[in-house]
């Protein structure tokens, strides 16, 4: 029923403009601090965001296959619900609603705060308290209607291509002051080569952030087996292109020690390429399009307990489907997912919120890889517009690339594992108790 209410209007232009809209975040900006911390190498932390890009891609296509294949509102719950069975697509929406959302909701208004004070020269003491305020500020502008909020992320969309575009362009052309070896994937400082990469790796990720959601269009595209995956190809390409080049004008116009572990490094080159009048109006750019992916996680974010709740399966589904009076937006998720938020703001540090939730995403991401083998023998005569190409190379390049991540993480960081399977297990009791 479901699927035939879905009109097919989207071209290829349009898929692929939501490809690229989804995924270009706050990280392409801010993430650079910790690869090159991790790195201390211009050659290996550029080839570390090349890598990312490479295994998105192999994800994105080879999700798009379940996307087109399961057409239905929900996207990668419901590609783990018709694999798995309905406890594993709860765990995932119960990751969602406690860790990922929150999670992001968190990391980018530490963002926002860090950003603000260097703008306006602020004491740090006012960190928490204006990251805070600006995790409630966004929930209150989703609490007055969808409409309000989908104006925001419509200007905050175009707004953040310009900073990005600014600094290629200008940053590409001018003389650097450093000297940046592409070959040279030697690793600094004291840690393994291993270590320091996976990690670096996992840094970029974050920025990667949102291409499990690339195939949601699939069942609205005038054409999917033909547009889809030139969609996922060329705007993840052309994003890695951006992330590649951004970061190489960072490392190219100030020092390795000066950007690692710098959260303000995307302001200081900004201010670098463009002098200090110059650098500001960027960093009031940069600051417009994190409060955008702000707006946009909290946006989507709230309808996650929303959708769970409207299964009927649980005895609180009462309270989490009620909706305000007037705008109609999900009263119970709002506070939950802004309490969750601030609870992470008071408690985390940027990089150690985004390993948290890309760590997550990822181990069910394999698990998604994995479903197109399996469906493949389960239910061979399941329609499928279109079928990843390469198979099975590709999937097993993705789901490989998982498993590096989710080892390497589990050694170098086992107390944030630890920590996101913990809160991940938790919605099994929630699961069976909430049942009717």
């Amino acid at each position: 029923m479901e699927t035939k209410k879905l009109k097919r209007e989207i071209t290829l232009m349009g898929a692929l403009s939501t490809v690229m809209g989804t995924v270009i975040g706050a990280g392409v900006f801010f993430k650079a601090a910790a690869v090159v911390a991790h790195t201390q190498s211009a050659g290996l932390a550029l080839f570390a965001w090349l890598l990312a890009g490479f295994l998105t891609i192999c994800g994105g296509l080879t999700v798009a296959e379940l996307a087109t294949a399961i057409p239905k509102t929900g996207g990668a719950i419901q590609y783990i619900e018709v694999t798995y069975g309905k406890l594993p697509a709860f765990l995932l929406g119960w990751a969602q609603s406690i860790i990922y959302f929150p999670a992001n909701i968190a990391a980018l208004s530490i963002i926002f705060a860090t950003q603000l004070i260097n703008l306006l020269r602020l004491s740090n003491e006012l960190l928490i308290p204006l990251a805070m305020m600006t995790a409630i500020s966004v929930t209150v502008i989703n609490l007055l209607g969808t409409r309000v909020a989908a104006r925001v992320q419509s200007f905050t969309l175009v707004v953040k291509l310009l900073p990005i575009i600014a600094i290629v362009l200008v940053g590409l052309f001018i003389p650097g002051e450093v000297t940046v070896s592409l070959v040279n994937l030697e690793i600094g400082g004291d840690k393994s080569w291993l270590a320091g990469f996976s990690s670096a790796l996992l840094a970029t990720l974050f920025a990667y952030d949102g291409w499990l959601n690339v195939g949601n269009v699939a069942g609205e595209m005038k054409n999917p087996v033909r547009d889809l995956p030139k969609a996922i190809i060329l705007g993840l390409s052309f994003v890695t292109l951006i992330y590649w080049a951004i970061n190489f004008v960072f490392l190219k116009v100030l020092p390795v020690d000066q950007i690692a572990g710098n959260l303000n490094a995307s302001s200081e080159a900004a201010a670098v390429l463009f002098g200090t009048i110059g650098g500001k109006v960027i960093t009031i750019g940069i600051l417009i399009s994190v409060y955008g992916a702000l707006n946009g996680y909290t946006m989507t974010g709230i309808r996650v307990p929303y959708a769970l709740a409207m299964q009927n399966d649980f005895r609180f589904s009462p309270a989490f489907i009620k909706l305000t009076r007037k705008t109609y937006v999900p009263l119970l998720p709002a506070f939950l997912q802004l309490g969750i938020g601030c609870g992470m703001i008071l408690i985390g540090s940027f990089d150690l919120l985004t390993d948290m939730l890309v760590f997550v995403m990822w181990f069910f991401s394999i698990l998604i890889f994995a479903a197109v083998f399996i469906l493949r023998k389960t239910q061979p005569d399941l329609i499928r517009p279109y079928k990843v190409p390469l198979y099975p190379i590709t999937p097993l390049i993705a789901m490989f690339g998982g498993l590096f991540i989710l080892i390497m993480t589990t050694v170098t960081q086992p107390i944030l594992v630890l920590s996101g399977i913990g809160l991940t297990l938790l919605g099994i009791p929630v699961y069976y108790y909430g049942k009717k």
